[in-house]
């Protein structure tokens, strides 16, 4: 006997169901009956073959930045004493390239220092002749 009624339940239960809305996806039409999903058997097979070791490339972008902060700081207080109309500019823009490449405090260095020699340098060869 509780078999029957199960039964009926679950009939009624499927007729509900039928009458009830469908929720309409507006953004991609489906067939009602297909419900797949993508996802690695769509994608291709991973290969060692091909990796590439990240560890090796972030070491490598690194010391392009803090070289070329090195060379900006250096050219910037080299700039202070000798020929700065030619080394300030060269300090700044060597100092600017280490401040994009990662190195903000080398680069920040190099540039203040040759813009600095630069601006020093105009503001003072009027007193020098």
């Amino acid at each position: 006997m509780d078999d029957f009624h199960e039964h009926e339940e679950h009939e009624q239960h499927e007729r509900e169901r039928q009458h009830a809305p469908k929720r309409i996806r507006r953004d991609y039409p489906r067939r009602d009956n297909h419900e797949e999903e993508y996802a690695a058997e769509v994608a291709p097979p991973r290969s060692g073959r091909y990796e590439i070791d990240d560890d090796e490339d972030r070491e490598k972008e690194g010391t392009n930045g803090r070289t070329a902060g090195y060379v900006g700081l250096a050219f910037g207080i080299a700039s202070l004493f000798m020929w700065s109309i030619v080394l300030g500019p060269i300090a700044a823009v060597t100092g600017y390239y280490a401040y994009s490449q990662g190195s903000k405090v080398w680069g920040a260095w190099g540039m203040g220092l040759g813009i600095l020699a630069t601006i020093s340098y105009f503001v003072l060869i009027p007193f020098a002749r």
